[in-house]
């Protein structure tokens, strides 16, 4: 079992940088694939950013390539490095974990409480 809890979500002027970060415990987190998902309003929620257990990737939706990074840090943290934001980024951020080696969000089973990410024009 994975507790993720996310953190530096807030609000940023367009251009902008912003870090997030995913806290996660459990004796079997190096065994887990983690991503970053994201939804906004009247939106479905859609897959960001990944890194499997094995550090495999990392992989990116197209819409965030060249802007974003995701990493695993220590401390048993995951993060997500998002740089150039755009009005369009707008939405709460999920940190998720499961056993798998796909980025489908059925096939995460963790997740955490999100935090809200808003860029202004």
């Amino acid at each position: 079992q994975v507790q993720l809890v996310e953190s530096g979500g807030g609000l940023v002027q367009a251009g902008g940088s912003l870090r997030l970060s995913c806290a996660a415990s459990g004796r079997t987190f190096s065994t887990y694939t983690m991503g970053w998902f994201r939804q906004a309003p009247g939106k479905e929620r859609e897959f960001v950013a990944g890194i499997t257990w094995s550090g495999s990737g990392p992989y990116y939706a197209d819409s965030v390539k060249g802007r974003f990074t995701i990493s695993r840090d220590a401390k048993n943290t995951v993060s997500l490095q998002m740089n150039s934001l755009k009005p369009e980024d707008t939405a709460v951020y999920y940190c998720a974990a499961g056993r798998t080696l796909v980025f489908r969000v059925a096939d995460f089973g963790s997740w955490g409480q999100g935090t809200q990410v808003t860029v202004s024009s």
